[in-house]
């Protein structure tokens, strides 16, 4: 890639990959320390967890079409400013439903579908995808650092310093976004009304957007429910969870680098989402009944499911859709991932209110079940293949 491309490329996805960070570093310490607040039930402090889901989730494609009609960098902006609002009124918060206030407004801050297109716009055709790859790197590097120093840092900041610390680095992105020049040819065109329709009529894409629903519901609404175990079966304060995270996630990507290798070298990459339903199912079925090592093992597992299918099906969605309509596919895509989110906090909190965290490794696998069944992939030049490129 050319020196430009490359600075483009690092800086977006270090912008993007703070206000990752930020939205996740509560993730791993928010269920535990929320049920000290007041009005803090099991299912509040679920929908705490997932509020910010679906303000992203209803935001994504509108705040994508206002990017092609206002300007990549004047919806970064914004989309930061409220980042860093929302994390204020979370670290002020006095009780929970101001959290849950504060991390909703943190969502409404739904900058991806900017940051690709001016990502886009700023590479060429032949380092798209490298550069596309640089931002997926920042966004997973985020979320693994978010789970190990979350509980690492909230031992001195205690919760609301998290959220302060939250609002510094949303500050620190809003300073270092990129003034990058205007390009001279077309840009790269977002989300498109006209082709909503043609992307969900086509089956297949309809099911991967339901499996990244039903992966990150179930990934959301782990973390309402395991942290909760940690201190109660393992006597474990949410100070000490990074012991927990940080070689389970280790290990879990470790393990799926060479499925990913495998799978591509065979060109059986459209299989990895099924059979990484199939083993997010077993893994949550095993969290239901086990305890220990065994129990620590299978928390491994689900991590590998997850990390093979968060790779997968983007991949997925973007060969089966046409150059045309493509960034109309990934923004419903989107919209499907940060659903899930939202879903997966508030439901996993109404289980462990009525029913206790078992109950939402039983629903997980359940669902986890149904789902590796519609995601299998369709034969190539059936109704559910790529898209037609015209737009009707």
């Amino acid at each position: 890639m050319p020196a430009d491309q490359i600075r483009a490329a690092a800086s977006l996805g270090f912008v993007f990959g703070v206000r990752m960070y930020g939205l996740f570093l509560v993730l791993p310490v928010l269920a535990v320390l929320g049920t000290q607040m007041p009005g803090a039930t099991a299912i509040t402090v679920g929908l705490a967890v997932g509020a910010y889901g679906l303000t992203q989730a209803l935001l994504q494609i509108p705040l994508g079409l206002a990017a092609d009609r206002w300007g990549r960098h004047r919806i970064i902006t914004l989309g930061l400013l409220l980042f860093i609002a929302g994390s204020v009124v979370a670290a002020l918060a006095d009780s929970i439903w101001w959290v849950i206030a504060g991390r909703a407004l943190q969502g409404c801050g739904a900058i991806a579908a900017a940051v690709m297109a001016l990502l886009a716009d700023s590479t060429g055709e032949h380092h798209r995808s490298k550069a596309m790859a640089v931002l997926g790197i920042g966004v997973g590097g985020s979320f693994l650092l978010a789970l190990m120093t979350g509980p690492l840092l909230v031992g001195p900041l205690g919760l609301s310093g998290l959220f302060w610390l939250t609002a510094i680095l949303g500050g620190v992105a809003l300073a270092l976004v990129p003034k990058l020049p205007t390009p001279t040819g077309p840009r790269t065109p977002g989300a498109q009304p006209s082709r909503l329709p043609e992307v969900l009529r086509n089956p297949y894409l309809l099911r991967l957007d339901l499996g990244m629903l039903v992966l990150h519901a179930t990934l959301t609404s782990m973390f309402v429910a395991v942290p909760g175990l940690l201190v109660s079966e393992f006597g474990m304060p949410a100070t000490a969870h990074w012991q927990v995270y940080l070689p389970v996630l280790l290990i879990s990507v470790v393990a799926m680098a060479p499925v990913l290798v495998i799978a591509s070298r065979r060109e059986r990459q459209h299989w990895l989402p099924p059979l990484g339903m199939v083993v997010l199912a077993v893994a949550l079925a095993g969290l239901a009944v086990t305890n220990g090592a065994a129990w620590i093992i299978l928390l491994v597992l689900f991590f590998i499911a997850f990390n093979l299918m968060e790779a997968s099906m983007p991949a997925q969605v973007s060969r089966r859709a046409p150059e045309t309509a493509r960034a109309t596919a990934l923004g419903v895509f989107s919209t499907s991932q940060f659903a899930g989110a939202f879903l997966g906090g508030s439901l996993g909190g109404v289980l462990v209110h009525f029913w206790g965290e078992s109950a939402v490794f039983v629903a997980g696998a359940v669902v986890a079940l149904v789902c590796a069944v519609l995601v299998v992939p369709p034969a190539e030049g059936s109704r559910a293949g790529p898209l037609p490129d015209s737009a009707g």
